[in-house]
């Protein structure tokens, strides 16, 4: 039987007990990951509707639940192009596409490809003409270069290496958008993969029989200092990742959240990205898969802890950090300058020696002074019970920021095509075929939809007949309780067109009885730049 020393067992206690408050907890840990792949699930079923050839994901710490609110971690949202997809085979050629071949060899950096153009009408090699966007070997192949991403349109938004950055308004995380294909089979390189199990006998045979079934997707951006830097695509396994995050017990989910906890107060701060959140997260898998299970208990979180780091510290001893995934994909390469390295390992070596006591001097979350008062027996504040206000709060932003792109997909459209647009989306989103989060995602978006169709169709009532039709009425009754306010108030605005004042009166009387600000908070984007603004005003 494993033992731990009773300081130890302590500590971890202690410590667990924290991380709780805070909001790594087990009850949280699974109401997040459910609002944010609702979320996922709402961006999807819009594009469907308003058929769009994309698919979006939320991957990274929001959607794993391995942050807290002092972390302020932003928002990861991959994009799939579904157009434009990648294959490892000419068996897996697409008619009607632009299908792109995944070229791996050895001249290639491990977990990278080039994307060899494909015609869209037969499973040969391109033979267009040279493009600003494309690389045309000597042999005639034509390749496409990871800059393409700089040439779509992105309304403004700036970019940080294959990521485009979206600051957040006020109360919410900064989003990065990255644009990617996806590869229905699993990456070559991998495939060693899904045959090795370590001490620990994790992933389990069936996690990895699931794995294999989610492909991968490529990214543009390409290895530092690489030949072919400006043409290789990242091999992204973010699908099989989140598998693996889903599958963790709470213990490996602190440990992994004190390790990116410690980088952001000890090392960022000095050494800004030379050790990533990526990197503790691919140090955490290869110290579950080596270990047994029973080590990843909560009274023992400190030693489990000291062994992650302790891997880490021997990775950037050697500057290597294999991809846990992709093992030939050193994530250190080049990351590591030899000015700084002592100063990491020296550091890395206190904090491993300290045996907890670094973690007093944590200010991010108030993890040392909580931990220092648990030890006292006082219960400080949990911060726990505002994260389920937030998620709320973040779903219905969300909801209204569908809503918009909704909006942004009619506006310059002639009235009855925007009728015609929309009669053609209701159905589709009242699909009984839709199960779980898709499900919930049509119920929330359809009374929206049915409320901006009646809308449309009372405009035109009024216009022509100085009207409203029962039917747009009809319509718009059905998302009256989307929300407090803009449904009855589009509602006032129709009956006001109409002059029916009294009417018109008595829905605006309902909206001011209802919109209390000790239980309401608007959402709306508006609102939020109204805020800033003032806010600026006073400053």
């Amino acid at each position: 039987m494993y033992q731990v020393p009773n300081y130890t067992e302590t500590v971890s206690m202690k410590l667990s007990e924290v991380l709780a408050d805070i909001g790594v907890d087990e009850r949280i840990v699974m109401k997040k990951r459910r609002t944010w792949l609702l979320v996922e699930s709402i961006h999807n079923l819009n594009y469907q509707l308003l058929d769009k050839k994309l698919k979006g994901y939320i991957f990274g710490s929001q959607s794993e639940c391995t942050t807290t609110i002092g972390m302020k971690s932003d928002i990861d949202h991959l994009i799939c192009l579904k157009i434009f997809p990648a294959i490892q085979d000419w068996s897996d050629w697409i008619p009607g596409v632009h299908n792109h071949l995944m070229i791996q060899d050895n001249s290639i950096s491990p977990g990278y490809c080039l994307l060899q153009v494909l015609k869209p009408d037969a499973p040969l090699p391109a033979d267009g003409e040279f493009d600003q966007d494309l690389f045309k070997e000597i042999t005639g192949k034509l390749f496409l270069k990871n800059s393409i991403i700089s040439s779509v349109n992105t309304d403004g938004l700036e970019l940080h290496g294959p990521a485009y950055a979206q600051q957040g308004q006020q109360g919410y995380s900064d989003k990065d958008s990255v644009l990617a294909l996806h590869c229905t089979t699993w990456p070559q390189q991998a495939r060693q993969w899904l045959v090795q199990q370590g001490a620990g006998q994790w992933p389990s045979a069936e996690m990895k029989q699931y794995c294999s079934k989610t492909g991968c997707f490529v990214v543009p951006v390409g290895c530092s200092g690489s030949g072919y830097e400006q043409l290789e695509w990242r091999i992204s396994t973010s699908l099989t990742e989140r598998c693996l995050m889903f599958s963790l017990n709470m213990t490996q989910i602190r440990c992994y959240v004190l390790m990116k906890i410690i980088l952001k107060t000890f090392i960022n701060p000095l050494f800004n990205d030379v050790i990533t959140s990526f990197m503790c997260k691919t140090v955490l898998f290869h110290c579950i898969s080596n270990t047994h299970s029973n080590i990843w208990r909560e009274n023992n979180l400190l030693s489990c802890l000291s062994l992650c780091l302790y891997l880490l510290y021997n990775n950037i001893i050697n500057e290597n950090c294999p991809h846990f995934i992709i093992p030939g994909n050193n994530l250190m390469r080049g990351n590591i300058l030899p000015a700084v390295k002592p100063y990491i390992l020296e550091m890395l070596n206190n904090i491993i020696n300290s045996e907890g006591v670094a973690i007093l001097r944590i200010k991010c979350d108030g993890l040392g002074s909580r931990l220092h008062l648990k030890f006292y027996n006082f219960c400080p504040i949990k911060t726990i019970d505002s994260i389920s206000g937030t998620l709320l709060c973040n779903l219905a932003y969300k909801i209204s920021e569908t809503l918009t792109h909704t909006y942004n997909h009619l506006k310059n459209r002639s009235p009855n095509e925007a009728v015609k647009i929309l009669k053609n989306t209701i159905p589709k989103s009242f699909n009984f075929q839709y199960e779980g989060l898709y499900k919930t995602a049509s119920h929330l978006l359809l009374p929206w939809y049915c409320t901006i169709l009646g809308s449309v169709l009372a405009s035109l009532n009024i216009y022509h007949y100085n009207t409203v039709s029962a039917d747009a009425l009809k319509l718009i009754s059905l998302g009256m309780n989307t929300d407090v306010a803009s449904s009855k108030l589009k509602l006032a605005s129709i009956l006001y067109c109409v002059q029916e004042i009294q009417k018109a009166d008595s829905v605006l009387s309902e909206i001011e009885r209802r919109y209390d600000l000790q239980i309401v908070e608007p959402v709306c984007s508006c609102y939020i730049f109204e805020k800033e603004t003032i806010k600026t005003r006073i400053l």
